[in-house]
């Protein structure tokens, strides 16, 4: 809503963020090339990565799924298997000490519902304890036999249950699908724990645990800038699902974010700018905005543009488009970024630009919209992650004040000015609601219109005159005031004696 200051609206986001689940992750980085000095290559990586909450041991995440969202990536291909089957593991820092608590603690347990999210008509896990049990009653020391057909979580959990189970067994991976069971003296077993052939210690487990969490803190630790495009909702996932659970203030999730990452750039908040500066046409997503940078009639493929080339490995985006895929976005956003960016430098100077500009121009360039997320609809354009949030200028608030309607509601009132243009509505008393957009010719049109309207009346809000809280102030000091006067009325002056 138009209403919504950021705190309003991060409070609302917050709710969906914890319900909802990340499925992929999308990473763009580049390495530079120069050829002939005439002009710089850019080289990009850019990796998609399938993700799925943590399930070892205690760790057991629930999470909500939109039919429409369901619809809308299976649309575009989306591979569900992967995501359930293969899905890397992450965690936040919360959840992490939780699981290295029970780790410490010796109380190992499984989540059967999610049993290593592969249901089994046999429980793994019972089929292996029952195996290793009958086996080692007649088993001499030194012993070994194999437990075939593990994988993923159940190598650490098969390991771990058994060695609690049986103090005389001894565990090690073969490969990624193998266990091998060893039969050894309780002493034995003690000098194999905790050394470097100990494949089960807490520190590997949750080295597993973590799993595209350890990349997240790789790009913490960068301190690199951090590129998306409307990116609001992609920091509260960052923040929820790899960092710490999202905080309830506002002003300590900008904070947070800060300190992760100092460095962000909304290419949707750049591009918002060079349709104001430049001949730009207005695209509604960030694959239209990429067409329209590639154009010649926009960027001409002079020898100082900078030419994007996908690296070897990420050839496949290269040869076919895959819109809503991490990887392919990620591409796309990067090169949105080094284009706008280059566009804006030529923009910026009337002297030629350099043969060979470096990222360093780029940033200097952009300088102005570090930061700065885009804000959709709201009292901001944009969130201002290293200060204060600027209020944007928004046309002034309008009052309906309806007469000889009775029972009409927002829902109403809103499809009543539609046809015209958009507002958001909001109550204010009785028969009287306020109208919100962010086109003053919609308010001039509106308030030209319903000049006169038989049951709708429109003027500009004046919180002196409509404000529900001003007038209930003014009709009590209009009561204490009249009174006053009463009183001093019947009360008169004294009577004087002759």
């Amino acid at each position: 809503s138009l209403f919504d200051s950021p705190a309003e609206r991060y409070l609302k986001a917050r709710q969906g963020v914890q319900r909802f689940t990340v499925t992929q992750l999308g990473k763009w980085c580049s390495d530079t090339e120069n050829y002939f000095s005439f002009y710089c290559r850019y080289v990009v990586h850019s990796y998609n990565f399938f993700l799925f909450p943590s399930t070892l041991g205690v760790m057991d995440v629930e999470f909500t799924l939109s039919a429409s969202s369901i619809q809308f990536l299976s649309h575009y291909g989306f591979d569900y298997n992967k995501f359930l089957k293969d899905g890397i593991p992450y965690m936040n820092e919360v959840q992490e000490k939780i699981l290295s608590q029970h780790l410490s603690a010796g109380s190992w347990k499984v989540s059967r519902q999610v049993l290593f999210r592969e249901v089994d008509p046999q429980d793994v896990l019972k089929k292996a304890i029952d195996e290793v049990t009958c086996w080692i009653a007649a088993a001499e020391e030194e012993e070994t036999m194999i437990l075939p057909d593990l994988s993923g979580y159940q190598m650490f959990e098969v390991q771990l249950v058994l060695r609690r189970a049986l103090q005389n067994v001894w565990t090690q991976p073969l490969g990624d699908k193998k266990i091998m069971v060893k039969k050894v003296s309780p002493q034995h077993r003690r000098l194999l724990e905790n050394s470097p052939y100990d494949y089960c210690q807490k520190e590997l487990i949750l080295l597993s645990a973590r799993g595209f969490t350890n990349l997240f803190q790789a790009l913490v630790k960068a301190k690199k800038p951090l590129v998306g495009h409307n990116m609001l909702l992609d920091l509260m996932h960052l923040h929820d699902k790899f960092y710490k659970p999202l905080p309830e203030s506002y002003e300590e999730f900008k904070r947070n974010i800060h300190n992760l990452f100092p460095v962000l750039i909304d290419t949707k908040t750049v591009t918002k700018s060079i349709w104001k500066k430049c001949p730009f046409p207005r695209a509604a997503n960030l694959l239209e905005v990429y067409a329209v940078l590639c154009s010649s009639n926009l960027n001409p493929k002079d020898p100082r543009c900078p030419v994007i080339a996908l690296a070897s490995d990420c050839s496949r985006y290269a040869e076919k488009k895959s819109p809503h895929e991490a990887g392919y976005d990620a591409f796309v956003c990067g090169s949105v970024l080094l284009k706008s960016a280059h566009l804006l430098l030529c923009r910026s100077t009337d002297d030629a630009v350099d043969a060979d500009p470096s990222f360093s121009q780029y940033l200097t360039v952009l300088a102005e919209y570090l930061n700065k997320v885009n804000f959709i609809r709201g009292g901001v354009s944009s969130i201002n992650f290293s200060g204060e949030d600027v209020p944007c200028q928004q046309p002034p608030l309008l009052v309906v004040h309806v007469q000889d309607w009775p029972g009409l509601n927002e829902r109403q009132i809103y499809q009543e000015f539609k046809a015209h243009c958009r507002f958001d509505v909001r109550w204010l008393s009785k028969n009287q609601f306020i109208l919100l957009s962010n086109k003053f010719k919609h308010v001039r049109c509106v308030l030209q219109d319903y000049k006169h309207h038989p049951h709708l009346r429109v003027s500009v809000y004046r919180h002196w005159r409509h404000s529900p809280h001003v007038n209930c102030l003014l009709q009590i000091s209009g009561i204490v005031a009249l009174w006053s006067l009463l009183a001093f009325v019947l009360g008169g002056a004294p009577c004087c004696s002759s």
